[in-house]
């Protein structure tokens, strides 16, 4: 996901003063440092719109970008109250259909005939001359581009837009289409592989989760959907809570109406008939546009149920979403459905994957008077917890609206976490508790490791990758 091996060679400020720092430099949590990066991101959208969405960040800065012939130059108005004359030089460039490198420069201008030492003097800021790089930007009367600096804030903006933003759940007006157009990616180990009467490879136990099994108790895990390792942790936690002799109940964000064909593929052998049974008679695994819920690993993770199940574990896969609400109304439908599993089982461990927003344990201050699932079942069973998932920069299919088509897109995305979920080269992967529940709900982290995207187990002709008008809810 990064450019390896790319230095940052117009970068300028060395040994920056830190009333400066924010120019060329990113903060480094590990060692509370302002530092130069190594690397360079590529983003996973198209140049284009990593373009559009570098021009929105300077225009809601009040300033005016005007764009190059050819579309992949830009430059900004001069930046106010500063002498020499600085402005905004962004280049951009065309790795691939969805790959992108952008590059936002901050360009001091130096009059005409004036000497580089003389102008470096004037300034606390270490600077680099680079001859000839900055030809394509415009003059200013009496002065000339004379050198650039990486500006990393107006970067780190950038990487906020384009891989933060939030996942949607397409949760109606998304009507399933005939199996025949869609197409089943190779099965491999995602589901109903050959060896389908073996118990599951489970892997080594997630570190820290054993103490949060108990009989009765809940565990909400939230987000990343649309990747493979929040799948393949639920399964190693499932391998080990089961292994303790506890019964398990698995809770995923499929809708109810669902549950009848999840019970007769979970009591079948797992062949390639009852593989087709549950897909063809699904309409959320042929949804033309899928979102994370749906993905070949979520998919896997069912058949890895299914044996532990046929390994001689308790263990119970149910739906608890909703078809077709949203909001508040799909808050308390899920809690409900949730609750309705844990009052059938109460004695079961119960491992719940859902959205971020869902799992949350407190009401959001940012939605109105949402009340999100999690807040609804804490309320009513004390024992649960819930996790938010700690991670580095990867990889994930998701669903996002694109402001610039004014269209939802489903695609493998990049996805970067934020400050306080990112997890430092020092942080093994494993669970994580608080000293206290946090704000936002959560009463812990689960750290994974960078993030792979699991695309969805049937997909639409890959030409199709957008829908218009599609109701989405987080």
């Amino acid at each position: 996901m990064r450019r390896l091996g790319v230095m940052l060679g117009l970068l300028g400020c060395v040994g920056c003063a830190s009333a400066t720092r924010g120019i060329d430099t990113q903060y480094n949590p590990e060692t509370g440092r302002y530092e130069t990066p190594t690397h360079e991101v590529v983003y996973q959208v198209p140049v284009e719109d990593a373009l559009m969405t570098a021009r929105y960040i300077l225009e809601k800065n009040r300033y005016a970008v005007m764009e190059k012939e050819g579309g992949l130059e830009m430059f900004s108005s001069f930046i106010p109250d500063v002498i020499p004359p600085e402005r905004y030089y962004i280049q951009g460039e065309r790795l691939g259909p969805r790959q992108a490198l952008v590059r936002v420069f901050r360009i001091r201008y130096a009059q005409m005939g004036g000497s580089v030492a003389e102008e470096s003097g004037r300034s606390s800021v270490q600077l680099f001359s680079v001859p000839g790089a900055f030809n394509n930007v415009p003059g200013l009367e009496g002065y000339q581009p004379a050198r650039g600096y990486r500006d990393m804030v107006i970067e780190q903006k950038l990487l906020e837009r384009l891989e933060m933003a939030p996942a949607l759940e397409l949760v109606s007006g998304n009507p399933p289409i005939p199996i025949r157009s869609v197409v089943m990616e190779s099965r491999g180990e995602e589901a109903g592989a050959t060896a389908s009467s073996t118990a599951p490879a489970c892997g080594a136990p997630v570190e820290g989760a054993s103490s949060l099994f108990s009989a009765g108790g809940v565990l909400l895990v939230a987000d990343p959907l649309g990747t493979q390792e929040v799948p393949s942790a639920a399964l190693r936690m499932l391998c080990e809570a089961t292994a303790r002799e506890l019964p398990v109940t698995l809770a995923l964000s499929i809708p109810v109406s669902e549950q009848p064909l999840l019970e007769r593929y979970l009591a079948s052998d797992g062949d390639s008939a009852a593989l087709q049974e549950l897909l063809s008679g699904s309409a959320f695994w042929r949804r033309a546009y899928q979102d994370g819920r749906s993905s070949r690993a979520m998919l896997w993770l069912v058949e890895q149920g299914r044996r532990l199940r046929v390994s001689g574990r308790d263990v119970a896969v149910v739906a608890i979403d909703s078809d077709k609400a949203s909001g508040n109304e799909r808050e308390a439908q899920m809690a409900q459905h949730l609750l309705d599993a844990q009052s059938k089982r109460p004695g079961a461990w119960t491992l719940v994957l859902t959205g971020s927003v869902h799992a949350r344990t407190t009401e959001v201050s940012w939605d109105g008077d949402l009340e999100p699932m999690g807040a609804r079942v804490a309320r009513a069973l004390p024992s649960v917890r819930a996790l938010d998932v700690g991670f580095q920069r990867g990889t994930q299919f998701a669903c996002r609206y694109n402001v610039w088509d004014e269209e939802v897109e489903c695609n493998v995305f990049g996805i970067s976490p934020t400050l306080e979920a990112r997890q430092s080269s020092k942080q093994a992967v494993g669970l994580t508790l608080f000293t206290s529940q946090q704000p936002h709900g959560f009463h812990g982290r689960l750290y994974l490791g960078s993030l792979t995207a699991s695309l969805p187990a049937l997909q639409a002709p890959r030409e199709v990758t957008t829908v218009n008008h599609v109701p989405a809810t987080k």
